[in-house]
């Protein structure tokens, strides 16, 4: 299961030429300064497993509750950014990011890979969609099944950090992480016709990352 109740999704590429700042400074830097917040509780970074996922990474934070992901504490930061976050993320390509309710969470443990899929659909399919995702979380070697459902007006907010950027995209209303032991065992097409026929809408937007880094929850000073 994931720990606490809302999360932090962001998709992103980067240019190629920062890749290794991107690195040192999500690494040292940046995944530190937002699990130290209070209520976040860890932090993971995913990249791509194949050249049909994009865009290349996947971070997720994991927080207590949707109030610490929309309230001050984290707003103080998104408004007070490093020189090197501001530096790192004018480099950003294709950039989403979620702050969501986690609406269901199944399974055991982390996984080595996970499938994210993005979508639209109805607040009141929610009941079905919950079903799809206990259903996923039964698959063979998988370790998690998630649901989460987007903020749009609080993910919509811009900030002194992203205020001047250009990479930013549509916010999807839905989205359900698949973690599993390996990448066969994601089966993102197989789910995504189950949240189809629970009334998720076309286009279903999947993706397919390896597990880099995770970070515990720690102390930050800039």
């Amino acid at each position: 299961m994931l720990a606490g109740e809302a999360v932090v999704a962001i998709w992103n590429g980067i240019a190629p030429e920062v890749r290794s700042r991107f690195y040192d400074w999500h690494n040292n830097e940046h995944m530190p300064e937002r699990v130290g917040i209070p209520g976040f509780r860890r932090g993971r970074r995913l990249v791509a497993l194949d050249s049909a996922t994009t865009p290349e990474f996947f971070t997720l934070y994991e927080a207590d509750a949707l109030p610490v992901v929309t309230g001050a504490d984290y707003a103080a930061r998104l408004n007070d950014p490093t020189p090197a976050t501001k530096e790192v993320t004018a480099e950003f390509r294709a950039t989403t990011r979620a702050l969501a309710a986690v609406v269901e969470s199944r399974g055991p443990g982390l996984g080595g890979v996970m499938g994210t899929l993005r979508f639209e659909a109805e607040a009141w399919l929610a009941p079905e969609l919950r079903t799809v995702v206990r259903s996923a979380a039964t698959l063979p070697r998988v370790t998690g099944a998630h649901l989460c459902r987007t903020e749009l007006a609080a993910s919509g907010v811009r900030t002194t950090e992203t205020r001047d950027r250009t990479d930013l995209q549509a916010v999807p209303a839905w989205f359900v992480l698949i973690e599993a032991t390996d990448a066969d065992a994601l089966a993102l097409t197989d789910v995504a016709a189950m949240l189809a026929r629970a009334g998720a809408r076309a286009p279903i937007v999947s993706g397919r990352y390896r597990l880099e880094y995770v970070r515990s929850k720690t102390g930050f000073a800039v």
